[in-house]
């Protein structure tokens, strides 16, 4: 029923106006939408996908969207008015509306938490604190201090002031004790002014005034009252060879300032110019992304190979079924996906690139930029807030039809979506780990495409055990690529054995004999080398020989790592950092030692074991700016770069054409790992890193240092055998009961203090086996990391039959439990989080 309001302008004339309402999602981990008023000068304002700025509790100013807008009264509690609305059109569609609905009831989390996840920075509000005088404080000097004072007199100048203009006004940094005695004397009121983050970019631009450009005379005069000061005449002079008006050719009158101030032209005469009302001086509004200019290339022929698996790939679209592109590396399957996106925007649809990594999406944009041209937005965590707000106002307007970018691309607002490519769908980089909502964007895809109606094509060498089942099962459509493309050949393998090398002495430092003398014969025949190290830093640990001290993270149960380049230990988990011991700071020894080797000693070891060659590292400490990666790839394509050292980053899809050696380190680490899927892991990161060596009509070789030539996994490996390795994998997980049959969902649950945590754990635990029996509850049990940030862990996992139970209702089920035991009221604090789907 709606609510109606009286207005009247005379008492005898009423008139009946209706209320409106709008459910407002709001970027917070509580459940449900929140209902405001909608004041009626906001009325035509406010609709679904707009951002409107509302009071939540006291003093919490937020930025939310509308999900709708009704005339239902809200039964609980008062409607609060929405306090101010953004935008003239929607920022957000029906379409992603009801996506992160679905993504936060399949991830169990809230739709507040996916809105926080999926809108940039940017677009989200902040509060800037400021002051202003109280008109109703009594004006009596002799209560001030001389620095309240100037603060008054400010302010009787200026409506308000922010902190930073205190501050500097001032000459302090420690504002706040001046600040809070005129608050108690209620001299000054304190309020936030709400500022939107994105800020267009603009440049200043300069015009020639309108009647010097339409009278001919009045040009003539203005030189002539020029002649005496050559410094503006000069300025005249370049503005018109710059826009060649005085040739009669119409080209724009307005030009850029800084092309007039480039030169050594006077700035100041150039600012007498525009104050005499000569020149006008504005701002424009321009795109930050990157204006490519580049030759654009014929697209691609395909081999008769890939235009079956074309065919394939077509066939499956028509029948609206997701395909999985098996093809091993170096077959060609970007040539594809290129030919794919030209028939999509030839006809005028979108195309969502997914890629794992920040460092694929340099080279495959450039790739695309040759065939597609500059129609391309990219959209990735190393642009800055106002470049990602431009790439979603581009998709939201239409502009952008081709997106290459990481996961977090599937918030974007595509509204006419035709084709979703998923490059490396086997990839944990899809995965987001922290904060909520913990999605895997390939399976988020899948349903995003459902959703629009569009096409799914994830391509891999080496498939996820859950995708290949899938596509055995006929829920995707399998299409393979066996071979190479062209005369490439797969890469020859020889395992170096570490522990016969370490016996008979002929180890240096970390490398194999054999290593090094693949890495000599690469290098003297002009030829690059790859090395993959799935460990940064300079070593694991230090370690202390007389006692065996470990220096330890103080917030997490971990050992930090040393880093010699900043000569620092330092927590890979939380962060913190601190100075090398120079003794032992249990024993007071100083016979401290490095253990185990990071990219960065390997980086160190090889400028001296080669100094000729050029070694460059490429890991998360060498690649924080933006165009890093970039940099990184460009030196290598054009051969400046001999040796590149790297993490798993180096793993994914990069193509180079003069690699004939990779080298690899730890694998035992790798395999042995304790977690369910590290032979999956093992097998595709070592399929992966491997497939750099050898493209076009040289055969590569890869050269693995291992302690176990014999382990049975290296032989599927070697051999490529992808069908084998499933066969074997696929019968230990229904043996298991873990996924593709089960599924599991994993509860993570924290606190600061270890004895309330196990306590609390213990008991949800007891709940969740009273419900659902104890075949299908694993735990509680203490992670491998089991203390991060201060923070005490503890896991449990429930693992679900895939055919025999609702999934919804266990899901339900366990999130209420949850619930339970944290309004316990030993367990209040107790942090509680969901992982479905756990990769």
């Amino acid at each position: 029923m709606s609510q109606l309001e009286l207005n009247s302008d005379l008492d005898e004339n009423f008139e009946e106006r209706i209320t409106y309402f709008a459910d407002v999602i709001l970027p917070i981990p509580l459940p449900g939408t929140y209902t405001y008023r909608i004041p009626q000068n906001l009325e035509a304002h406010v609709g679904l996908g707009r951002r409107v700025v509302v009071q939540f509790g006291k003093k919490k100013i937020l930025t939310g969207i509308v999900k709708r807008v009704h005339q239902n009264v809200p039964k609980v509690y008062e409607a609060k008015y929405i306090l101010d609305s953004l935008d003239h059109a929607p920022v957000i569609n029906s379409y992603q509306l009801e996506f992160f609905t679905w993504l936060a009831q399949y991830y169990m989390c809230t739709v507040g938490e996916v809105l926080n996840a999926a809108m940039p920075s940017g677009l989200k509000l902040t509060s800037e604190s400021l002051i202003q005088l109280n008109p109703e404080a009594l004006d009596n000097k002799e209560e001030y201090s001389e620095k309240e004072l100037v603060i008054l007199d400010a302010l009787k100048s200026s409506d308000k002031l922010s902190f930073d203009q205190v501050s500097d006004l001032l000459g302090i940094k420690m504002i706040h004790p001046v600040l809070k005695s005129l608050l108690q004397k209620e001299s000054i009121l304190l309020f936030e002014q709400i500022k939107d983050k994105f800020k267009p970019k603009t440049v200043k631009t300069i015009q020639l005034a309108d009647q010097f450009l339409e009278d001919d005379q009045a040009m003539q005069l203005l030189f002539e009252q020029l002649e005496k000061k050559p410094k503006q005449q000069a300025i005249l002079l370049k503005y018109l060879s710059l826009t060649r008006i005085d040739e009669g050719e119409k080209r724009d009158n307005v030009i850029l300032k800084s092309e007039l101030t480039a030169s050594d032209l006077s700035v100041s005469s150039l600012k007498t110019l525009v104050k005499n009302q000569i020149f006008k001086e504005n701002e424009k509004i321009i795109s930050r992304l990157d204006d490519v200019d580049v030759d654009l290339q014929e697209d691609p022929r395909l081999s008769p190979e890939q235009v079956e698996s074309m065919e394939g790939i077509l066939s499956a679209f028509e029948q609206k079924k997701p395909v999985l592109l098996h093809g091993v590396t170096g077959s060609g399957k970007t040539e594809i996906y290129i030919d794919l996106i030209r028939q999509v925007l030839d006809n005028e649809g979108q195309i969502l690139y997914l890629l794992p990594e920040i460092a694929l999406t340099t080279q495959i944009v450039s790739r695309l930029h040759k065939v597609i041209g500059s129609e391309l937005g990219v959209y990735h965590s190393k642009y800055s807030d106002n470049e990602r707000v431009e790439i979603w106002n581009g998709v939201n307007n239409g502009k952008i039809n081709l997106v290459a970018g990481v996961r977090s691309s599937v918030f974007l607002p595509f509204d006419n979506l035709s084709l979703i490519i998923v490059d490396e769908e086997h990839e944990s980089s899809f995965k987001q780990y922290e904060p909520a909502p913990r999605y895997h964007a390939r399976d988020a895809a899948i349903w995003l495409a459902n959703l629009h109606q569009a096409n799914v094509l994830m391509g891999t060498a080496t498939p996820s055990v859950e995708s290949y089942q899938n596509a055995l099962d006929e829920k995707y459509q399998l299409v393979e690529l066996p071979q190479r493309f062209g005369e490439g050949k797969l890469p020859e393998f020889e395992l170096a054995n570490i522990l016969t090398s370490r016996k008979s002495k002929r180890m240096k430092g970390d490398f194999t004999p054999e290593l090094l003398d693949g890495i000599k014969n690469a290098l003297e025949k002009k030829e690059q080398v790859i090395l993959f190290q799935n460990r940064r830093g300079y070593s694991p640990y230090l370690i202390c020989h007389d006692c065996n001290h470990v220096p330890r993270c103080q917030s997490c149960d971990v050992s930090l790592t040393y880093h010699m380049g900043n000569n620092v230990l330092i927590c890979h988990y939380c962060g913190h950092k601190e100075s090398v011991p120079a003794i032992c700071e249990a024993c007071g020894s100083t016979a401290i030692r490095t253990v185990g080797f990071g990219t960065e000693k390997l980086e160190e070891d090889l400028k001296i074991l080669f100094p000729e060659a050029h070694v460059q590292r490429m890991d998360q400490d060498t690649t924080r700016s933006k165009y890093s990666y970039q940099h990184i790839i460009d030196r290598f394509e054009r051969g400046e770069t001999d040796i590149l050292v790297g993490t798993q980053m180096l793993s994914k899809g990069l193509d180079f054409d003069n690699v004939s050696l990779v080298g690899v380190f730890d694998y035992d680490r790798i395999v042995h790992f304790p977690d369910f899927r590290s032979h999956e892991r093992a097998f595709q990161l070592i399929t992966q890193v491997s497939g750099r060596a050898g493209r076009k009509d040289d055969q590569g070789k890869v050269i693995l240092q291992t302690g176990e030539p014999d382990e049975p996994l290296l032989y599927k490996i070697k051999t490529g055998d992808y069908k084998s390795f499933f066969q074997s994998e696929i019968l230990e997980r229904q043996n298991f009961q873990y996924p593709p049959f089960y599924r599991l969902i994993k509860v993570i649950l924290k606190h600061k203090e270890k004895n309330i945590l196990q306590q609390a754990s213990k008991q949800y635990a007891s709940r969740l086996i009273g419900e659902l029996g104890r075949q299908r509850v694993l735990g509680p049990q203490q992670p491998v990391i089991s203390r991060i940030r201060n923070l005490y862990i503890e896991e449990i996992y429930i693992k679900v039959e895939k055919k025999k139970i609702n999934i919804s209702k266990v899901k339900e089920l366990v999130y209420r439990l949850g619930l339970e035991v944290k309004q316990l009221k030993d367990y209040k604090t107790l942090r509680l989080y969901f992982d479905v789907d756990p990769v």
